[in-house]
């Protein structure tokens, strides 16, 4: 029962249900992005260089074996550099938002340590003023 106990209380920690959050939401943002960029982005893109789309674009490396009946009997061999430069574009979309994201928690956070270094410190009374106080007092008695 100590292995069940120990895991619950990790599994528990708010760092780690933190991480699982942000997880769950990186995927999510991941899909959304792929999407942006294969059926917003690359369509206009590719009526700019010709009407190609880009998901499509490969260099065919050794064309398939068809039988007599249209049937693949050896499949084919290709590069398929299309899908790769939608996923650079995904990571580049991605990267870009991760970077305006700590970069506007950064401000944040500097503006935080801003306020704390600002707040003034009281100073302690110098050996005169201590002096001074003393003999009022005196003189108060």
């Amino acid at each position: 029962m100590g292995l069940v106990k120990e895991f619950k209380t990790f599994a528990m920690r708010g760092n780690v249900l933190d991480m699982a959050v942000g997880i769950i939401i990186g995927g999510a943002f991941g899909k959304i992005v792929s999407s942006f960029v294969a059926d917003v982005i690359m369509p206009p893109i590719g009526i700019l260089i010709g009407g190609a789309d880009f998901s499509d674009l490969k260099l065919v490396l050794k064309s398939p074996v068809l039988g007599e009946a249209g049937k693949i009997i050896t499949p084919g061999a290709s590069l398929n550099y299309g899908m790769f430069i939608n996923s650079v574009i995904d990571f580049v979309i991605i990267a870009f938002a991760i970077f305006m994201l700590i970069k506007a928690m950064n401000r944040i956070q500097r503006k935080e340590e801003a306020k704390a270094v600002e707040a003034p410190v009281p100073l302690e009374p110098t050996n005169e003023e201590k002096l001074l106080t003393e003999i009022r007092d005196l003189l108060k008695k």
